[in-house]
């Protein structure tokens, strides 16, 4: 699998691919085209992330206290 290689037709949403599924823990490309969370959201969850960015560029927000 080349993680480089886009599918022919992306949605207005962010496109999942599941890499390795049923090992334990979740690994998955997640293909965004400027997808973004609306101002002020804070999303949290229950597991550990990282988040590697292999193309373009991402923007890290901050909430106003």
């Amino acid at each position: 699998m080349n993680l480089f290689d886009i599918p022919g037709h992306l949605r207005d949403e962010e496109f999942f691919e599941s890499l390795l599924p049923e090992r334990g823990i979740l690994i998955e490309r997640i293909i965004s085209t400027g997808q973004a969370s609306p101002t002020g959201f804070w999303y949290d969850q229950d597991r550990d992330e990282l988040v590697m960015l292999l193309q373009g560029e991402a923007l890290g927000r901050t909430l106003k206290s």
